[in-house]
């Protein structure tokens, strides 16, 4: 990823934080929409989830210059998730279904280049949580 790239993710994080439960929520409700299937995966009370998941993305922006640094961390949640049900494909539905809550959420600011820049970004914490997963 491209300094650039970075700096657009950075941005748009900043720009998304203040209503990161709203996205949080809002990648829920499209999730178990589109692929009900994995809902069974999770908690009749998503909100706890929900906060968890912001929780991540916040680490995952603040480690971006640096993902090496919590490769470990991605690698347990992979081997975590293999216990909840979690099968390799859910990994692209999660990706697209998130890519799709954020730029809803990012109206005018959401680009070409800045869905490039997370999808990279997003490809790289999956890749790296299946790593954890193919440990467990």
């Amino acid at each position: 990823m491209t300094p650039e790239s970075l700096a657009r993710i950075e941005s748009s994080f900043s720009a998304l934080k203040p209503r990161a439960l709203d996205l949080t929520a809002l990648f829920y409700e499209k999730l178990f929409a589109a692929h009900p299937g994995v809902r069974p995966l999770f908690p009749e009370d998503i909100k706890p989830q929900s906060k968890k998941l912001a929780h991540a993305l916040a680490t995952v922006v603040g480690s971006i210059r640096n993902l090496e640094a919590i490769v470990p961390v991605l690698h347990a949640m992979g081997e975590r998730h293999v216990a909840y049900g979690t099968q390799p494909d859910h990994y692209g539905a999660v990706r697209d279904t998130l890519l799709e809550a954020m730029a809803e959420l990012a109206g005018d600011l959401w680009t070409d280049d800045l869905h490039a820049d997370w999808t990279a970004a997003l490809n790289l914490v999956g890749e790296t949580m299946l790593e954890g997963a193919a440990r467990a």
